[in-house]
């Protein structure tokens, strides 16, 4: 069995492993998988804001396993570049491997001794040392040619299994990246859709927006998070999002849920909640607080200063009236309640606050 010729074994190998085709599906080795389901579309502020939160959450973790797909892949990388030097450090093996032989048969040409001379010498008392060792190396030759042909055979063999392996590892990782990036995709038009309709809901329901929709888009419940993360009553406005009732604001999934309670009381007395005071900045809770001691928090600690508390007045600031039995009766059903505290000490029957999860469809 001759020994496979090298010459442009690399270069074929390096270019199946760098530009191929998959014949059929190659399963990625790592690859995490976001299912994307399909839902109907909510109708009601309330659907519109929890299906925003549930899309804003698959996008992140498809975003996130995407993140982590890269990262495998690079990896991959690594051990596919790996595999490729170990393509090229077998080519060089195999070179030496054969320069022996080589130069074995260079030998023999520079000293020719045919077979049948050789075989009568050997049998002859003439046979001298010089004869007896042509023999030799020629014996030697042709087991150390085998030799080399069994391991060139071998090594091939090799090559061979780390160009598969390369191959593979490139398609898998490509199919996979494409796999989630597609979802990611997927993903993150249904989050726009379900916000852009929550958008155009708010501003048809009297969200009073500028002339690129800042303020709607302030009321995009993706924001409501972001909200925590600064203190009580140094919330920027861009986290914050109008009322219907102008100069008023709330955190934005807080505003979504008192505008589809205003909506409800509004049906019922057949005008729109009066609002006397929402979010308060530090500033403001100072002010309120020395003004009227005892019916005020202390600054900082103040359930208006995270954007989730109202007063209202209309009616409702009378306990007993039929606008506060309603709000009693109804605002549990949008996130909003009128806390234990407020019956009692201070009485304070024009408070409410807001609950994300108390809110029921």
């Amino acid at each position: 069995m001759p020994a496979p010729r090298s010459a442009g074994l690399i270069a074929v190998v390096l270019a199946v492993a760098s530009f191929f085709v998959p014949l059929a599906p190659v399963q990625a080795k790592v690859a995490t998988r976001v299912q994307v389901q399909e839902r109907r579309d909510p109708s009601s502020l309330g659907e519109l804001r929890k299906e925003a939160e549930r899309s804003a959450k698959e996008l992140e973790a498809a975003s996130n396993a995407l993140k982590k797909r890269q990262e495998t892949m690079e990896a991959s990388e690594k051990e596919l570049k790996a595999k490729l030097t170990a393509l090229q450090q077998m080519e060089q093996r195999l070179a030496v491997i054969r320069q022996p032989v080589s130069q074995m048969v260079e030998l023999l040409y520079a000293q020719p001794l045919g077979a049948s001379d050789n075989v009568m010498l050997f049998l002859t008392e003439d046979a001298d040392k010089g004869t007896l060792r042509a023999m030799s190396d020629a014996t030697q030759m042709v087991v150390v040619r085998q030799q080399a042909v069994e391991r060139t055979s071998a090594l091939y063999k090799e090559t061979q299994r780390l160009a598969a392996e390369a191959q593979e590892l490139r398609a898998g990782n490509l199919l996979a990246e494409a796999q989630l990036a597609a979802e990611v995709d997927t993903l993150r038009q249904r989050s726009d859709k379900i916000v852009k309709s929550l958008t155009a809901a708010l501003v048809k329901l009297g969200i009073k927006v500028d002339k690129v929709g800042r303020a709607a888009l302030g009321c995009n419940p993706l924001r409501a998070a972001t909200a925590d993360d600064y203190p009580n009553g140094l919330i920027p406005k861009s986290m914050l999002c109008p009322l219907q009732q102008k100069g008023f604001s709330l955190r934005a999934d807080a505003t979504i849920a008192f505008v589809s309670l205003n909506e409800a009381y509004r049906k019922r007395f057949g005008t729109s909640m009066c609002v006397t005071d929402a979010y308060r900045n530090l500033a403001a809770q100072q002010s309120v607080y020395y003004r009227r001691p005892g019916f005020a928090a202390v600054p900082g600690r103040s359930n208006h200063g995270l954007g989730l508390a109202v007063d209202l007045c209309g009616g409702v600031q009378r306990s007993g009236s039929a606008e506060f039995v309603w709000m009693e009766k109804n605002s549990k059903r949008y996130g909003w309640f009128h806390p234990s505290w407020a019956y009692s000490s201070p009485f304070e029957p024009w408070h409410w606050e807001y609950d994300p999860k108390m809110e029921v469809p």
